[in-house]
């Protein structure tokens, strides 16, 4: 993860820019790989890449689902080449700087089944619906200044696994200096939450897999991240964290509080009620974008992130 790193990957080809607001594009690697690339001087903040990185790495670490991701170097012949990869700025097209930049794995491809958003119908078969609860747990310890985002891929059987995505908002945000409540850090849909699943016979289930965290060797990972991309504020926030997941009473304070926003058990009626007064309007996000001629195949009109 150094910069020193051997083998560093360099971006060869581009495809085409993507939404969001740190401007990211879909560009292919020297590895042959496709990724989601976000450079450094993005126009949200100097901590984005940062938390990107060590984001991957805690979620990795606490058993969720993630895209791998890689520095990238991007070179001063790529980005001129290219004036489609550009940002967009209210003072006009700015142009990314050269060097590392982060790279995630896109998860998309030909006949690849990807959703960025499921209907309620089939909730039922999202194979880790309960890493939604831990994710959020997860999120609310490192400040996470967002809402969560996460894609469904068919998993072959007849299912969707959860892959979560999109960290740069974690650790008080891209510029270190966010707070927010808790509900800030939940998925867009909370039809996705079910209030029994923190009952006391489950919370067990919720915060086993913190407790078997070596969080030393989280903390080497995130040490190792590249050192241009460290911030004073990110490196704070992280260790906030890292307290916070070795405090076992923090930890079930948290749960208590995730339980009491909840809507608890509602009939059909309320919740139908509930889910619509509570679900915000949902967009198309990075994981769904085309590579050339191809388009991750799915039957969704709308996507969880931006």
């Amino acid at each position: 993860m150094s910069a020193r790193g051997k083998g560093l990957a360099v971006v060869t080809k581009y495809f085409r820019s993507l939404r969001g607001g740190s401007q990211p594009i879909l560009a292919e690697a020297s590895d042959g790989l496709i990724y989601v690339v976000k450079f450094g001087n993005n126009p949200q903040g100097p901590n984005l890449l940062f938390n990107e990185s060590a984001g991957t790495e805690v979620y990795q670490a606490c058993g969720l689902s993630v895209p791998s991701w890689r520095p990238l170097f991007v070179g001063d012949s790529f980005i001129d080449s290219n004036p489609d990869c550009w940002f967009h700025t209210a003072e006009g097209r700015q142009r990314p700087e050269s060097g590392l930049c982060f790279g995630s794995r896109f998860l998309g491809g030909d006949g690849a089944g990807l959703w960025e958003v499921l209907p309620g119908s089939r909730f039922k078969q999202v194979s880790n619906r309960f890493s939604f609860w831990q994710a959020w747990l997860i999120d609310i310890c490192a400040e996470h200044a967002d809402s969560r985002q996460a894609i469904f891929l068919k998993d072959g059987k007849g299912g969707f696994e959860t892959v979560f995505i999109d960290h740069g908002h974690l650790f008080g945000g891209p510029k270190g200096e966010q707070r927010q409540n808790i509900l800030a850090s939940r998925y867009l849909d909370p039809r996705l939450y079910e209030y029994r699943d923190l009952l006391p016979q489950y919370r067990r289930d919720l915060l086993r897999p913190l407790g078997s965290i070596d969080l030393g060797r989280l903390r080497r990972r995130i040490q190792m991240v590249t050192g241009d991309w460290k911030t004073a504020s990110s490196l704070e926030a992280t260790e906030r964290f890292l307290d916070r997941l070795s405090d076992t009473k923090l930890l079930h304070n948290v749960v208590d509080e995730m339980v009491s926003v909840c809507p608890g058990d509602i009939g059909p009626g309320k919740r139908k009620a509930y889910v619509e007064r509570n679900s915000p309007i949902l967009r198309f996000g990075v994981q769904t974008a085309q590579v050339g001629s191809r388009l991750i195949r799915g039957t969704s009109s709308c996507a969880a992130c931006p």
